[in-house]
């Protein structure tokens, strides 16, 4: 508060001139200076030359807090500088509540007094009226009694009058710059967003222009997950400390950002602290977030986000900030629509680029089996030529009846790449699964032993018959085999289990392939059936496509069971069963 001073009272003459020339500097605000505070300023300087004023301000109204604030103030302390008065509360919130102006000419008559300073003793307030709603109040006070009257009054309301107009167009004016700059902020953030090719660095740079169109604390996009009922933060502006890790999705049923996706439509928070929407409380120091501007994210009809703005202060989102931030929703969802197409182009680039290169495998295959037919027929006939005859308990017997079989299994491959065939199946017979494995693991049987594989196989009591193309089911079964053997390179355990399950009411054969080797890196295990994929420098990456073509063609299917890192891969896959 100010010391206590003695000031002499005085009165002022009837000056007209001095008012007339306090009007005409305070019309001219408007050409000398673009900045509101300063007009303030200037005119509170002009109110205090034509009143008998010791102390002077002008408090305007917060929109957002809807108390009055303090802006310009003459011969009171420092302190005086942005200090808040409710609605109601003083003389000064009197008059700004009611919209009417008062004279108070003793202060301490008066029970609406709200003591700023030892020193005051009348008191004159006038509102200042725009459109019919109160948005300040111009304020003199003086230290001697009865030092305001009518005259003092209407020079009071003349001043305020005309400088409330020229505020106000200074207002406006603020606001139209402030509307120009937000323009070309969005053509850039247009430009910028449409140029991105990637969804993260789409969202990324949404977040960031967020929080140069409007000063707020932070700006994210949540983006719908593909349940439809949670919503997961994809990207964060305004955290200094780097992007926060969220413990769990938000779910759209107990969330507003929920709501502002089902509806599509706009929807404020001024009190966070009344709601669960505090998912960022805890990454500021005192936890100051305070309101929010949820914007929802549609493509197409249907929301698949929300774009959220957070302040640090009780604030209400006017009209042009909800159609900014409105608009910067629009244009993310395109830039989401320009990267969604671009991921799609891509993938069928790379789709007509396999293609092509399966065309000119089929077209060297071809070429390779052409060549191999000739001295296939010759191994055959010479095999045959030799006349081979073995004791029936004499392993080798077993090895010749798999020699022959295997000859004329390259005989059948020979002549479908050479006809285009699709899957054989004209060739199917019904088998035992058991005893295809059974015989598979005979024909690595050397290849196990010098790998060091030990192999664990029982087979069911009762045999599980399929129809199939042997040949095609024992490829598949190698494939399988030699891949788990390549995973373990200095030895280890192969685990092999058949079985029976019922799904739809369908019968199926289920073969179980499991190796400890290091498992599928999974950056592969999404697309690891996919032609060409392949971790190993020596590898085709066509060995898993085939089993899957092949088992398709069965009626079948196969997939990777998911396992930890370092604890080796399984492989499932199984066919109709044929009957006991």
């Amino acid at each position: 508060m100010q010391n206590s001073v003695s000031v002499a009272c005085f009165t002022v003459a009837d000056d007209s001139q001095t008012v007339i020339d306090a009007l005409y500097h305070i019309s001219r605000l408007v050409s000398e200076t673009e900045d509101a505070h300063e007009a303030l300023r200037l005119v509170l300087d002009e109110v205090v030359r034509a009143l008998p004023a010791t102390a002077a301000f002008i408090a305007l109204v917060n929109p957002d807090t809807r108390r009055l604030q303090i802006e310009v103030f003459h011969g009171m302390p420092p302190e005086s500088q942005g200090l808040e008065l409710l609605l109601g509360q003083g003389v000064t919130g009197w008059v700004a509540l009611h919209g009417r102006p008062l004279v108070v000419p003793d202060v301490s008559a008066d029970g609406r007094y709200f003591k700023l300073s030892e020193n005051v003793r009348s008191k004159l307030a006038v509102p200042m009226l725009l459109d019919g709603a109160v948005v300040g109040v111009v304020n003199v006070d003086s230290n001697c009694v009865n030092a305001f009257g009518d005259h003092e009054l209407k020079i009071l309301t003349l001043l305020t009058s005309e400088a409330t107009k020229v505020v106000s167009r200074l207002w406006v004016i603020s606001q139209l710059r402030i509307k120009a700059r937000q323009l070309e902020s969005l053509i850039t953030t247009g430009q910028s967003l449409v140029s991105k090719l990637e969804l993260q660095a789409v969202l990324d740079t949404a977040t960031e222009q967020g929080l140069s169109l409007m000063p707020c604390r932070l700006c994210a996009v949540f983006l719908l997950n593909a349940d439809g009922k949670t919503l997961r933060l994809a990207a964060l502006a305004g955290q200094k400390d780097g992007p926060p890790d969220p413990a769990e999705d938000l779910v759209l049923a107990d969330s507003v950002l929920g709501s502002a996706v089902r509806h599509k439509k706009q929807v404020e928070v001024l009190s966070l602290a009344r709601t669960e929407e505090h998912h960022f409380t805890q990454l500021l120091p005192g936890g100051n977030l305070v309101s929010l501007l949820v914007t929802p994210i549609v493509v197409d009809d249907h929301a698949i986000g929300a774009l959220n703005v957070y302040t640090e202060r009780h604030h209400r989102f006017n009209n042009d900030e909800r159609r900014i931030f409105s608009t910067l929703a629009n244009l993310c969802a395109v830039a989401v629509q320009n990267a969604d197409l671009y991921t799609r182009v891509f993938a069928s680039e790379e789709s007509l680029r396999k293609n092509e290169r399966l065309t000119t495998l089929g077209l060297i295959a071809a070429e390779i089996a052409h060549e191999i037919r000739n001295p296939l027929t010759v191994i055959t006939l010479l095999l045959d030529t030799m006349d081979l005859r073995f004791p029936d308990d004499d392993v080798r017997a077993q090895d010749l009846t798999v020699i022959r079989e295997k000859l004329g299994h390259l005989g059948e491959i020979v002549e479908r790449v050479l006809g285009f065939s699709k899957s054989g199946t004209a060739l199917q017979a019904r088998w035992s699964l058991g005893a295809v494995i059974e015989e598979t693991l005979r024909l690595l049987r050397l290849k196990l032993e010098q790998s060091k594989i030990v192999v664990q196989f029982h087979p069911p009591t009762t045999p599980l018959l399929v129809d199939a193309h042997k040949g095609q089911l024992q490829q598949v079964l190698l494939n399988l085999i030699l891949n788990a053997v390549q995973a373990m390179p200095h030895g280890g355990r192969l685990l092999i289990d058949l079985h029976e399950e019922i799904k739809d009411h369908a019968h199926l054969a289920v073969v179980t392939i499991r190796d400890h080797g290091p498992g599928v890196p999974p950056s592969l295990r999404a697309r690891i059936f996919e032609s060409f994929l392949t971790a190993r420098k020596d590898g085709t990456g066509l060995g898993l496509a085939i089993c899957k073509r092949i088992l398709r063609d069965h009626r079948g299917d196969i997939e990777l069971i998911e396992t930890p890192m370092d604890r080796g891969a399984t492989f499932k896959f199984w066919l109709p069963s044929a009957g006991g």
